[in-house]
């Protein structure tokens, strides 16, 4: 199983990134999918959600407005669109996997990335 983002940067404040998470290993379409970041000495930050066929998205408070998440199954491929960059943006981003009838305790995952680093400055 494999979980692998790509796509962050180092970007000035009001600027765009689209980052990507490619899955491996399993059954991408019979999963939810989020992304969550780590910012600097902060703990884990739920960011966005999009459930297996795609057709449900959620977004964090901070992000909503600026932030799309997208998913391609047959590409098993899922995507976050940020726009309107804030320094406060600044974190790993990881995506992490749910299977959709999971009996996981809710906000657990079942697979994760890496982490792709996003640097925004002011």
């Amino acid at each position: 199983v494999q979980l692998v983002e790509s796509g962050g940067a180092l970007v000035q404040a009001g600027g765009s990134l689209r980052l990507s998470c490619a899955a491996s290993g399993f059954t991408f379409s019979n999963h939810a999918m989020s992304w969550v970041r780590q910012a600097p000495g902060k703990g884990l930050e739920w960011v966005s959600f999009i459930n297996s066929g795609g057709g449900s998205t959620r977004y964090a408070d901070s992000v909503k407005g600026r932030f799309t998440i997208s998913r391609d199954n047959t590409k098993n491929t899922v995507y976050l669109q940020m726009n309107s960059l804030k320094p406060e943006d600044t974190a790993v981003y990881y995506c992490a996997a749910r299977h959709r009838a999971t009996n996981l305790p809710a906000n657990e995952y079942d697979y994760w990335g890496q982490g792709t680093q996003v640097t925004v400055s002011s």
